[in-house]
């Protein structure tokens, strides 16, 4: 056997399927990587093996990831970034308990591991276990505590658990990481308005619309406060406006509908629930429900496109 040439061939495999990875070229870098993995070269080379698994994931064949990190681990048990890998394969594949237990043991064998943390964090948030989430995401905090995601992560959660003034400074502190962050000012919006703090409120929701005009829900929510307060052509205004920037968002248009009823603009209303049906048909059987559309369902038309 020629080791020099094998050795030779086992590299020259190696640096074309990098050079294919590096050029988002994914099925040919795979073509390079397997033939290397024939290379008997490739059975103790963990940092090769962990980009194979690295690519399997990326291009979801996820049953081929999970077998080389076995791999790697077999080489050596301690391998943290394959119990990571492995982690984030059954994450992709929304099997949480599965990608919990893979995520700990990255975190066992390396504390500092605030990526493990992280994404541990989101895997106990997905399972609804919002404490052992919390527990992790302020982790990671003190790992980094310039982690944006982890900051903005923990503020929904405590939000979603009505501890409003907890959220509000994970919010803010989200801010001081990346000013003019559109989810890190609709979150803060959504808080001071469960505070009561309307106005300001508004002006964050306005803030996240300037940062974002593609985010559908900066609309919905703002136009939402608009009609509490009774200014049915303010909340139309602004959910026209998301409308115009979110074309496909069946939402907008079924709320818009319901915005124009109050002003008995019922053709209107009629026009938008049958473009919110025809984008969700979902909507057909909200609609009929929906006790505020009762003017609308008077009309002809509304019977015979419903019902």
């Amino acid at each position: 056997m020629n080791v020099r040439k094998n050795t030779y061939q086992y590299n020259n495999y190696k640096a074309l399927a990098a050079k294919f990875k590096d050029e988002k070229q994914y099925l040919k870098a795979l073509k390079f990587y397997e033939k290397a993995y024939h290379c008997v070269e490739s059975k103790n080379d963990i940092e090769f093996l962990l980009d194979m698994a690295l690519l399997y994931d990326e291009l979801e064949d996820y049953e081929s990831a999970k077998r080389i990190y076995h791999e790697v681990i077999e080489t050596d048990p301690e391998e943290v970034a394959a119990y990571y890998g492995l982690g984030t394969v059954y994450d992709n594949q929304n099997e949480y308990d599965k990608a919990i237990k893979y995520y700990q043991k990255a975190v066992e064998l390396d504390p500092y591991y605030d990526r493990a943390y992280f994404f541990l964090a989101n895997a106990y948030d997905q399972t609804g276990n919002k404490e052992k989430a919390i527990e992790n995401y302020s982790k990671v905090i003190e790992l980094k505590p310039d982690d944006f995601w982890a900051h903005n992560n923990l503020g929904a959660i405590y939000e979603e658990l009505n501890m409003d003034e907890d959220a509000l400074e994970m919010f803010k502190r989200s801010l001081e990481i990346e000013p003019g962050n559109y989810k890190a000012l609709f979150n803060m919006a959504v808080v001071l308005n469960k505070l009561g703090k309307q106005s300001e409120a508004i002006y964050y929701y306005i803030q996240s619309i300037h940062s974002n005009p593609s985010y559908p829900y900066s609309y919905l929510n703002l136009s939402v406060i608009y009609k509490e307060l009774g200014d049915y052509e303010k909340a139309i205004d602004i959910i026209t406006a998301g409308i115009n920037n979110n074309e496909d968002s069946a939402f907008l248009y079924y709320n818009r509908a319901c915005f124009y009823v109050h002003l008995n603009m019922l053709k209107e209303s009629l026009r938008d629930l049958i473009k919110a049906a025809q984008l969700n048909p979902d909507f057909i059987e909200y609609a009929k429900k929906d006790e505020e559309l009762n003017p609308v369902k008077e009309l002809e038309a509304f019977k015979m496109v419903f019902q």
